[in-house]
C-alpha cells in the first residue's frame, strides 16, 4: 500500500544511545565506560585498570570470538545494560586478520590498490549488525573506546592542518563514526606558554591542567559530534562519567551543572 500524508507521525529518540570515547592513553576511557548501567565488557585490548572490577568474556583474541560475544549477549538470558567494546583499535587487527585468513593472504596489504580494506568492510558490518542487534532488541546501550592518532586533514575549503580522530584505518573509521550517536573526545586542554629566553629566542612548550573534558562537538582540531543537543564540553570527573552525560541521552531527564550554565 503506498504512504500517504495520513501515515505521517511524530517521532523521537527511544533506543539506548551508542557512544564512541577516544583520545590519549591515560585519559579513564575505560573507567568513563563502565561507569555506564550495568556493563560487559568485550576486551580485546589487555589490562584492566586496577581499581575496576568488570564483567567480560576474558580477552578476545581472535574476530571470531568477538562475535561469538555479541550472539551469546543477544540470545542467552541476562541483565546487562551497557556492551562495551574496548578497544576499537585493538579489534582492527583482528579484522584484518580474519580477512587475510579467508583469502590466503599475507597481509591486508597483498591483494595491493587498497582491495584488502574494501574485503575488510564486510565484517565491520557484520560486527556493527550486531551491536545493533543489542541495541534494537536486548535495549542495550553501546559503548566503544578507541584510542586517538593526530591525521592531516585536507580540507578542501581551506589550508590543510591536523586533527585528532580514531585510530582507524579510514574506511573503517567513516564506518563506526557514521553509526555512532555520539562521538566524544576525551583530552586535558592544554595552554600554550611561550617564554623569552634572551638574545631574541623564545621557547614555546604547553601546559597541560589536570582536568579531563569531554568535547563533543566538532572543532578543526578534532573529531567529535552527538544528536543529543550536549554543550561544546562536557567535565569529566573519573567514576562519575555516566551522571555528567546521562541527562542528554533518551529516556534521562535531568540538568546538570554545565547545562544549566
Amino acid at each position: 500500500m503506498a504512504l500517504t500524508l495520513k501515515d505521517l507521525k511524530r517521532t523521537r529518540a527511544t533506543l539506548p544511545p551508542r557512544l564512541l570515547f577516544y583520545g590519549p592513553p591515560g585519559m579513564g576511557k575505560t573507567s568513563l565506560a563502565a561507569s555506564f548501567p550495568d556493563p560487559v565488557f568485550l576486551q580485546i585490548e589487555d589490562g584492566t585498570p586496577s581499581d575496576l572490577e568488570i564483567s567480560s568474556f576474558g580477552k578476545l583474541d581472535t574476530f571470531g570470538q568477538v562475535l561469538e560475544g555479541l550472539a551469546a549477549l543477544y540470545t542467552e538470558d541476562h541483565q546487562y545494560g551497557t556492551v562495551v567494546v574496548d578497544s576499537l583499535d585493538k579489534l582492527q587487527p583482528l579484522v584484518w586478520a580474519s580477512v587475510c585468513e579467508s583469502h590466503k593472504w599475507d597481509s591486508i596489504e597483498a591483494p595491493g590498490y587498497g582491495k584488502g580494506y574494501v574485503e575488510a568492510d564486510y565484517l565491520w558490518q557484520d560486527f556493527i549488525a550486531g551491536l545493533n542487534a543489542l541495541r534494537k532488541d536486548r535495549g542495550m546501550a553501546v559503548v566503544c573506546i578507541a584510542h586517538s592518532d593526530i591525521e592531516r586533514f585536507d580540507d578542501p575549503t581551506a589550508a590543510s592542518y591536523s586533527r585528532h580522530q580514531p585510530r582507524l584505518h579510514k574506511r573503517a573509521n567513516a564506518m563506526i563514526l557514521d553509526e555512532m550517536d555520539a562521538v566524544l573526545f576525551i583530552n586535558r586542554e592544554a595552554t600554550i606558554k611561550t617564554e623569552d629566553q634572551g638574545f631574541n629566542k623564545k621557547r614555546v612548550h604547553a601546559e597541560g591542567g589536570s582536568t579531563v573534558f569531554m568535547y563533543t562537538e566538532g572543532r578543526p582540531a578534532y573529531v567529535a559530534k552527538n544528536r543529543y543537543g550536549m554543550p561544546p564540553k562536557l567535565t569529566y570527573h573519573k567514576a562519575k562519567g555516566f551522571e555528567a552525560i546521562a541527562p542528554y541521552l533518551p529516556g534521562n531527564s535531568g540538568v546538570t551543572e554545565e547545562k544549566a550554565a
